[in-house]
Order: C-alpha cells, then sequence, then structure tokens
C-alpha cells in the first residue's frame, strides 16, 4: 500500500491557548494542532502577540526576525518583528509583533480599528511564511480574523514562489463574526460585495470590509463545526446574510463537530478537582460537590441537584430563556451556578435573584482554573443556544459526567441525544424550539430521572465513556486536507 504523504499545514488564527483565549476558538487552534502533529503532520501556528496578555518570558519566546517592513499597499507599510514559541515539543507557534495594534489593551478584541488590526495581522502572516522559505501545502485560516488571507493569495501574494501550491481551508466558527463591527449595522451604501480593492487604513472603508465574505468567495475549501451547523448556515435564518454565496458554494462547503484535548480536560489528574475521579469512581462526584458548595457558600448537600452553565452570558446562548424560568426553578429543591462574563442586562437579574435567594444562586466570573471543578461538582449543564455553531462547553461536562440540556441547534443536535430511560439511549436533554417552556419541560424530565439513582449513575458513567476527543476529528480534517491540496 502506497504511504500517504506527510502534509505541511500552517493554522492562522487569532488565538491560541494557553497562550491566549476568549472561548472555544483558542481551545481549537491549541488541540487540533496538536491532534493533526500525533497523526504525523509537519503543523505550526502563527498568532498575534498580545503584548499586555501574552508574557515573553513565561513561555520562553525567541526573537526571530526584528523590524521586518510590512508593504500593506501602494502607499502604506508599517514594522513587525516575529517571534517563536512552542505548543508542544516540535509544534512551533509564531509570534507577530505590533505594539501600536496588539499591544495597547488587556483585550484581545474590541477596538474601534478591530479590521486595520487584523488586515495587519494577515498580510505579516503571509511575509512570515516567506521569510521562512517554508512552503505549506494547507493554509488553514480560522474566523474572520485570518479572512483575508485566501483574497490576498489570489491577489497581491498570487506571484510568490514559496506560497504559489498552497491551497487554503476556512473553517467557520461562527457566521455572526464576519468582521471587526456588526455586520447588520453597516449602512447598504458602505456594505462589502467582497470584489473591491482593500482601502488603505487611513481610509474609514476599511472597517466595513467583510472578511468572513471575502475568504468564503476565495478559499479553496470552506467548512464549518458541525454537520448541522453547515446546514443551517445555507439557509436566511442562520445563514448572516451570507447564506446564498454559502449556497452557491455547497460543493466545498463541509461540516466537521470538534472535539476535546482528552490530556488538558481529565477528570482522573485535573489539578483542580477536590477529588479526582474516572467513570469507574464517579461517586467521587459527591466530594467535589460538597467543596464547591462549601467554597462558593451554597449548603452542603450531595443529594441536591447543581444545575451551571459556564458559557459567555449572552443571548446567543440562551440566557433569554434561562432568566424566563428562574422564578419557578427557584421554587424547587436545587441549586444553580453561574460562571460566565458577558452582557449586564442578563448578569444583573442573576445578580438580583442571589441577593433574595443566596442559599441556591450563585454567579461568578469565568474563572479558567474553576471551570473543571464546576463540572465535576455538578449534575446538570445548561445551554438552551439561540444558535450554537458546535460548543465545546457540552463537550467538557460530559467528559466530567455533567449531564447536559440542551437545545436541539447546530453541534448541540450532533453531540447531545436525548435520553430514553426505558432504552437506556440518550446522553442528555434535549427540546426542539426557541421556547422557555420546552426548556423548562426538559430541565423537569432531567430531575425526575435524577431522582433515581441507578438510573442517573449509568447514565453518568455511559456518558463520561464516550468519546469526544480530537481524534476522529483531526483525520477527518487530513481528509478535507487532501482534497484541498488535489483540488484544480
Amino acid at each position: 500500500m502506497k504511504k500517504e504523504k506527510k502534509l505541511k499545514v500552517v493554522h492562522i488564527v487569532s488565538e491560541v491557548a494557553p497562550f491566549s483565549k476568549t472561548g472555544g476558538l483558542g481551545d481549537v487552534s491549541r488541540s487540533l494542532p496538536k491532534a493533526l502533529k500525533r497523526l504525523g503532520h509537519d503543523v505550526f501556528l502563527i498568532t498575534p502577540l498580545y503584548g499586555k496578555v501574552i508574557d515573553k518570558k513565561r513561555w520562553g519566546l525567541k526573537l526571530i526576525f526584528s523590524d521586518v517592513n510590512l508593504r500593506l499597499n501602494s502607499k502604506e507599510s508599517i514594522k513587525v518583528n516575529y517571534w517563536q514559541g512552542y505548543l508542544m515539543e516540535d509544534l512551533p507557534v509564531y509570534f507577530i509583533e505590533n505594539v501600536s495594534y496588539f499591544s495597547k489593551s488587556r483585550k484581545i478584541y474590541g477596538s474601534s480599528h478591530e479590521n486595520a488590526r487584523f488586515l495587519i495581522f494577515n498580510v505579516a502572516a503571509l511575509k512570515l511564511l516567506s521569510l521562512l522559505k517554508k512552503p505549506v501545502d494547507i493554509i488553514h485560516c480560522h474566523d474572520w480574523q485570518s479572512g483575508l488571507v485566501p483574497y490576498y493569495l489570489k491577489t497581491d501574494f498570487r506571484y510568490s514562489k514559496t506560497l504559489k501550491k498552497a491551497k487554503t481551508v476556512f473553517t467557520i466558527h461562527n457566521l455572526i463574526f464576519q468582521f471587526g463591527h456588526n455586520w447588520w449595522e453597516v449602512p447598504l451604501e458602505h456594505k462589502d460585495y467582497g470584489r473591491s480593492r482593500l482601502p488603505h487604513l487611513s481610509d474609514k472603508r476599511i472597517e466595513y470590509i467583510n472578511f468572513a465574505k471575502r475568504a468564503i468567495l476565495s478559499a479553496d475549501i470552506i467548512n464549518t463545526v458541525s454537520e448541522q451547523y453547515r446546514q443551517e448556515i445555507m439557509t436566511k435564518k442562520f445563514g448572516q446574510d451570507l447564506h446564498r454565496i454559502l449556497k452557491n458554494r455547497s460543493r466545498k462547503l463541509y461540516g466537521i463537530i470538534n472535539g476535546i484535548d482528552y490530556n488538558t480536560y481529565n477528570p482522573e489528574k485535573d489539578e483542580s478537582l477536590h477529588k479526582v475521579y474516572s467513570y469507574e469512581t464517579v461517586g467521587h462526584k459527591t466530594a467535589n460537590k460538597r467543596y464547591l458548595q462549601n467554597k462558593i457558600g451554597l449548603p452542603e448537600d450531595k443529594k441536591i441537584p447543581i444545575l451551571c452553565t459556564t458559557s459567555r452570558v449572552t443571548f446567543q446562548k440562551g440566557f433569554n430563556l434561562i432568566l424566563k424560568i428562574m422564578e419557578p426553578l427557584l421554587k424547587m429543591d436545587l441549586q444553580l451556578v453561574f460562571m460566565g462574563d458577558g452582557n449586564k442586562e442578563y448578569i444583573q437579574p442573576i445578580k438580583k435573584l442571589q441577593r433574595k435567594f443566596p442559599k441556591k444562586i450563585v454567579w461568578l466570573p469565568f474563572d479558567q482554573e474553576m471551570e473543571t471543578l464546576l463540572y465535576a461538582a455538578s449534575d446538570l449543564f445548561l445551554l438552551p443556544s439561540n444558535h450554537e455553531p458546535c460548543g465545546i462547553n457540552q463537550l467538557i461536562a460530559m467528559r466530567y459526567g455533567c449531564i447536559p440540556v440542551v437545545r436541539e441547534i447546530g453541534g448541540l443536535y450532533d453531540t447531545v441525544d436525548n435520553f430514553n430511560p426505558a432504552e437506556k439511549k440518550g446522553n442528555g436533554f434535549t427540546f426542539s424550539t426557541e421556547d422557555s417552556y420546552m426548556f423548562y419541560a426538559a430541565i423537569i424530565r432531567a430531575l425526575e430521572n435524577y431522582k433515581h439513582t441507578r438510573t442517573w449513575q449509568n447514565l453518568v458513567v455511559r456518558v463520561m465513556r464516550q468519546s469526544n476527543s480530537w481524534e476522529i476529528p483531526a483525520k477527518k480534517y487530513v481528509e478535507l486536507y487532501r482534497a484541498a491540496v488535489t483540488k484544480k
């Protein structure tokens, strides 16, 4: 049998855990390259160096190119530095440094000139590939922040000797984010149709350029992070005004569900837990429950069910539905723990209820080190999302034996099956439409099953034993890369 060629893959991405992270993208960009490396491929990453977030000394970063002149267009240029670190042995991460654009704030995103920042990042990433003289087979671009790379390869960089054979894969992690501002707030006369030349940085029109649209129009392969979300984004309801061009490119549009890193998320070795455990010692979850209850000021009771959330507190994550059912939920014998940052319109009512029911509800700001303890201590994880491209929180929760209650949408539909106690099938509790009554009913079903100790323990064990690692998704990405390489 002919041995398949080892692929050379570069990931261009705006955040990479543990160096920088605001959400699931940082986790994916850490775990997928590692999984690809373990499969024997040549992999590296390129990401911005956020000066007030990433500590060069802590991560042992080394300066490899300094004061590189980056020509952005016929009139504008800028200087950048390049640093090198490692995600794991023989898996380099290259950091692009420009103090003015990436080191002024402790926040990774949210500046008024977001498009200008990431245009510079895209050009700098392509320039680095030329400096390294590393021809690659695949340039994997993640979300809008690297969306101009496929466009540049068809325009300004089309004559590059280093990049002439490179194929681009553009992954849509969340289509609602298309460039540095809300796409729906752009006046019609400023709408980017994706074909015009890019304005100069000094031109205000730069902030209207739609990076995601240009990536979809130019990339060799497009994919998103679940099969269900692939179907959804080709409809008007979920397509975020790009459904037509996605439907026209459906033959090059794929869906691959995300995984999680089973080394990072491992209840048998997790130092954040009060007591480690596996599916064989799942009874130790109660020790974590009592420890959490004591830690955050809730009454200690191993029998009382804890319901938790760990996602951003936003409309997308379904907090409009959560608030609608809080009063009836709080009349029941349970505890609610919300951990996450986000919109004040949802956090303030939760805090108000916490003052009213201090022994039943707690809100905590997001704490990465405490996240897995919350899964280990809790019985149910709530994620009634308005839309959800993939979601990895429910996968992490299941890894720790915390049963998800989710809406049947996007990646939640692909990863959570409704539990049937008679047939002993399913791994969570689901509901179909954006309706608070249906969400409440799903929680009630879960709580009724929780009362049956043996049934519940068998469900927890089965959920912990299922595989949601990156091993299978990584192999699917390799197939996708090979399809791109052979694509004419």
